[in-house]
């Protein structure tokens, strides 16, 4: 019976992992003579790195099977520390790519132990177990959802996803400031475009259902719960334009046409500062204008009884008092669902100005842009009065500062840069932490600490 029990908490624990091959070959580790045979006996430097893979296994085996699964998902986490800095050592977007690769294979943890209680909230009718979410960017085309989701994240944003697939700016494009826990980058919305991301989408969630519907066992009472398209967790569809398109408007219309069905809600990307003309959009009567007949174009497709996915729009933090106000203006004159606040900066702020690579052209993202963003959140958030939800993004890297978010007005917030040099184990650390935050200040749930910076 131990060793059965010991069996089916590897194979639930770590099947869908990067570890799980190692362990596969121990599970048949019985059938020594004739493994061993098959081992080439080409030197003694490969004998005693055989024997010492082989050593490895047994001893992880041994280790798994003493360990309840919680204590063994952590130290799954945990192990990550030991591989992510192997990541710096490549080029930034080789490393992204390669990032994005594990996850859409399941070479990632996978979150096995349940979310703080008190991390639990309602956004847009979407159940959320906690407020962390994985900003757009980083899974440009879809292709990694499911993995992404299962380390833990409450929500995952996919794009930006353009209608016709472009290739973005040449390369070099994407520069790490490693010192300052920032990156510039330039990518100019990349995207294999909508058709492809849809076909994707509707990949995945058709293997959802199936899974689903041929399930014999009852969901086990230690799975995450949450409730979203994505089946585990919440997913967004951040939507773009195309670098030469004239009409602005009509892509997104198309994306939405074409997205918005498998998305639990669509995000109105205005603020790339490395498409031409693309922040112009934010100008007053542009916003008015696209938001109106993107607002109508998902309004017109059928729904169920969970209506249409919510709309929000993501602006940028290099924005005047005026802009703001006009932005706010126009969000609550079109009921908007939600703003992003916010993407990538084209200022340098310090101490990222003094290192060299500042003068490369892009966005900057990371630890330098957190006081510019909040501060934008803040008086976003007063000047809407709150009616309208915030999702606060730029520069965090703890939960003390996804917790200043959070008082800053943000009732969701996201990461990426501290993501990308943290690695998976960034995750259940952020959350622990912002648990503690509120717990310290006498919060019963993120709901009331919303904003209460502002009152």
């Amino acid at each position: 019976m131990a060793v059965m029990a010991s069996r089916k908490l590897i194979r639930d624990a770590i099947c869908k992992g990067a570890a799980s091959r190692l362990f596969q070959g121990a599970r048949h580790w019985s059938s020594a003579s004739e493994t061993v045979h098959k081992i080439p006996h080409t030197s003694k430097k490969g004998r005693l790195l055989t024997g010492a893979t082989i050593g490895l296994v047994i001893a992880g085996g041994a280790y798994v099977s003493t360990v309840d699964e919680a204590t063994f998902c952590g130290w799954l986490f945990s192990a990550t520390k030991l591989v992510n800095p192997l990541f710096a050592l490549l080029d930034p977007e080789v490393a992204h790519r390669l990032g994005v690769l594990a996850a859409a294979r399941g070479w990632v943890p996978r979150e096995k132990r349940l979310d703080p209680p008190i991390l639990g909230l309602e956004v847009w009718g979407r159940n959320f177990s906690n407020p962390i979410g994985l900003a757009a960017g980083f899974d440009k085309h879809a292709e990694a959802v499911d993995g992404l989701l299962g380390l833990g994240f409450g929500f995952v944003e996919v794009g930006s996803v353009t209608p016709v697939p472009q290739d973005g700016n040449p390369k070099p494009r994407v520069f790490r400031l490693r010192g300052e826990g920032a990156i510039i980058n330039r990518y100019g919305f990349n995207s294999e475009g909508i058709v492809v991301v849809a076909k994707r989408l509707g990949a995945q969630h058709g293997k959802r259902k199936l899974d689903e519907s041929s399930s014999t066992s009852p969901s086990s009472s230690d799975d995450v719960k949450q409730g979203g398209k994505a089946g585990r967790g919440i997913l967004g569809v951040n939507l773009g334009k195309n670098k030469n398109s004239e009409d602005a408007s009509a892509d997104y219309v198309q994306g939405v046409h074409t997205l918005s069905q498998y998305a639990d809600y669509l995000v109105i990307n205005v603020s790339s500062p490395n498409t031409p003309g693309l922040r112009v959009l934010q100008g007053r009567k542009q916003l008015k204008d696209l938001v109106r007949k993107v607002q109508e174009a998902r309004d017109e497709m059928q729904w169920g009884e969970e209506g249409p996915p919510p709309l929000l729009v993501k602006i940028a933090p290099d924005l005047s008092k005026e802009d703001l106000e006009d932005i706010a203006a126009v969000a609550l004159a079109l009921r908007l669902d939600g703003l992003i606040i916010t993407n990538t900066t084209v200022s340098r702020p310090e101490p990222a100005d003094n290192n060299p690579l500042a003068a490369e052209a892009g966005g900057l993202s990371g630890k330098p842009l957190f006081n510019l963003s909040t501060n934008i959140l803040k008086e976003m958030y007063i000047l809407t009065r709150g009616k309208i939800p915030l999702v606060g993004c730029g520069g965090i890297s703890s939960g003390e500062d996804a917790y200043k978010k959070i008082r800053a007005g943000a009732s969701l917030v996201q990461l990426y840069t501290a993501f990308a040099y943290g690695g998976p184990a960034l995750i259940p650390q952020i959350k622990g932490e912002l648990a503690e935050c509120l717990e310290r200040d006498g919060f019963k749930s993120i709901q009331e600490a919303v904003g209460a910076d502002c009152r």
